[in-house]
């Protein structure tokens, strides 16, 4: 039986500068390989370039190129597993593709230029298109960008914001684009935002989000506009200005707008606050005007 065996027409070339084996083929597969044992592999790439000099394109063990719009390398299974298997030796993914890696690196690299790096589709409606399993503390997923999802949104188990307030894009007055994080807002008569300048204003709607070591854990009503928008906290923590010159603030105080404009105070003044509350202080400002993060809670 013959170690290599070419049963369409192809071409086999060696030297020392181009490939070690090329397979020329119009009709059918140019090479096929089976593996009919329970281990090993039908095909191994292996490249043992100088890992000091990774010179571009040199690095590669195996590439699988299409100057023609097909599949560049395509992956196939009959089995009932997973069409795409990744995981860690002794996992048991049995896929089309497999990406095992023994170190740090990761078992898969996909990158693209133009278009998807990763296209995963199923017809099912029993399984997903991609499946992200961990087995220990690491994330089954990590996404270093923008992630963008077109319809709903299933979660399971805890959702966890490791940013501090929950706000909400408003469109500001043209003349007020460049207001900083932290300023006490409130309402104009057109329903944009404007920083506050009376004190105990009904009108006031929240806080600028982004100020300080808090940041919005989530935004809302982020949508295109021709207008500036900006983030507004609605619930939790950020960080407001306060001018303490009114009153002294301690701990836990309810704040209101103040005359200063974007700044709040001390509600001292309980029949007056009410429906003008920002929320309570959590830190105190004996005084002056300063930076504080406060708990929103407007009421």
């Amino acid at each position: 039986m013959a170690a290599i065996n070419f049963d369409q027409p192809s071409a086999g070339h060696v030297n020392n500068f181009g490939p070690a084996l090329s397979i020329t083929n119009t009709h059918g597969a140019g090479l096929q390989v089976t593996n009919a044992s329970n281990s090993g592999s039908a095909v191994v790439g292996i490249n043992n370039a100088d890992p000091t000099n990774p010179t571009p394109g040199k690095g590669i063990g195996v590439l699988g190129r299409s100057n023609s719009g097909g599949d560049g390398v395509r992956g196939e299974t009959n089995s009932n597993n997973d069409g795409l298997g990744v995981g860690t030796i002794g996992a048991g993914a049995v896929g089309a593709v497999v990406g095992v890696s023994t170190k740090l690196a990761p078992g898969g690299w996909f990158e693209s230029t133009s278009g998807e790096g990763v296209r995963a589709i199923t017809h099912s409606d029993d399984h997903a298109a991609v499946v992200g399993v961990s087995g220990g503390l690491a994330p089954a997923g990590i996404f270093n960008g923008n992630v963008q999802v077109t319809r709903d949104l299933s979660v399971s188990g805890d959702i966890r914001l490791l940013n501090a307030d929950c706000a909400e894009d408003f469109d500001v007055i043209e003349s007020e684009k460049n207001v900083d994080a932290g300023t006490v807002m409130v309402l104009n008569e057109s329903g944009s935002m404007k920083p506050s300048n009376l004190a105990y204003d009904k009108k006031v709607a929240g806080v600028i989000s982004g100020a300080g070591d808090c940041k919005p854990g989530i935004v809302l009503g982020r949508t295109e506009s021709q207008n500036n928008r900006i983030p507004i906290a609605l619930i939790g923590k950020v960080f407001c200005k306060v001018d303490a010159n009114y009153s002294p603030i301690n701990v836990g105080d309810l704040l209101t707008t103040s005359s200063t404009p974007g700044h709040a105070m001390k509600a001292v003044n309980s029949l007056d606050a009410f429906g003008a509350v920002i929320g309570k202080a959590l830190r105190p400002l004996s005084t002056g005007k300063g930076l504080i993060p406060i708990l929103i809670a407007l009421q």
